[in-house]
């Protein structure tokens, strides 16, 4: 079975201004990345507007109604949600692609037509908590993902492992409530948004936090999924695993301090795709979150990618 590109152009239109890390160059140069030669075979599919039903599964209907009310209304006007996290008129469509990327990408895995999806989208999403945005974030991309293979296709236990740097603090408040959802997150600490300690376990223990020091390299990395994250997913046993996928962990990345390289994405690619297909009912689905040089985010994108495609 294949791997499915899920993007829309609405994210380039996302406009975060002059000098903003999560700007619209970073989408720009993964999908020149994913136009290489050894992407022919890549299957590529234009993503759909999540609906505010799809959205409500995780975030207050209050909160998806003032995100959407406040975008700035012309012109090129910008409001700022907190210190990051920027919005221009674009941004709300942008927001509502790259969520319903995810749940198509969702539909597409869950029908058997892909073993694997990955989403290049953003806004990125695993810092929006249900009520709250932050951290460049508006909505939750990957837990609205989750929530609606649960809820339309009678999906009951789903993973979310997240390689991101920076620690997914609405992912784990979305999900810590909720014995039959797991999140697990290597990460940088002491780094933004100053949660993901290891103690941080959530109701039945499906919360799973494997902190890295700054400077840890790949090996250090590796440790933390053999020791850590492969243990608890082989544990809960999930029907589908869900990748947040940050490649700001990078040592090129100029917002954090860990030492990791495309192979060590291209690794923990091949073990999560090696236990999905050892105990999942469905594939993967992996979403861009963070990656801040360019190069880096390319090639660990390419490395990513290449690798769902041939497992």
């Amino acid at each position: 079975m294949s791997t499915i590109l899920f993007s829309h152009p609405a994210c380039l239109a996302h406009d975060t201004g002059w000098g903003h890390p999560e700007s619209a160059d970073r989408l720009r140069a993964v999908m020149r990345a994913l136009e290489a030669e050894d992407f022919h075979y890549l299957e590529r599919a234009e993503a759909p507007q999540a609906t505010r039903e799809q959205l409500i599964r995780v975030h207050d209907p209050d909160y998806v109604d003032w995100v959407m009310s406040d975008m700035p209304g012309f012109g090129h006007n910008k409001f700022h949600m907190d210190a990051d996290t920027v919005m221009c008129p674009d941004t709300g469509e942008a927001a509502l692609y790259a969520a319903g990327a995810v749940v198509a990408a969702v539909d597409a895995v869950v029908a058997g037509g892909a073993r694997s999806a990955f989403c290049a989208v953003r806004p990125p999403g695993h810092h929006a908590e249900p009520a709250q945005a932050m951290g460049f974030c508006f909505f939750n991309n990957v837990a609205i993902g989750a929530q609606h293979a649960r809820a339309v296709h009678g999906m009951k236990r789903i993973a979310v492992v997240d390689f991101d740097v920076h620690h997914g603090n609405g992912t784990q408040s979305a999900f810590e409530n909720d014995a039959d959802l797991l999140y697990a997150s290597t990460h940088q600490a002491p780094l933004y948004p100053g949660t993901g300690a290891a103690g941080e376990t959530g109701c039945d223990h499906n919360i799973v936090n494997a902190p890295l020091p700054p400077g840890a390299d790949g090996p250090a990395f590796r440790k933390a999924f053999a020791e850590h994250v492969f243990p608890a997913l082989e544990a809960f046993k999930p029907e589908m695993i869900m990748i947040s996928a940050g490649f700001d962990g990078h040592a090129l990345d100029p917002l954090a301090n860990l030492r990791l390289s495309e192979q060590d994405y291209r690794w923990v690619t091949q073990e999560l795709a090696h236990l999905s297909r050892k105990m999942c009912k469905a594939g993967i689905v992996s979403t861009l979150e963070g990656g801040y040089d360019l190069y880096a985010l390319a090639s660990s994108v390419a490395a990513h990618v290449a690798t769902l495609m041939i497992n």
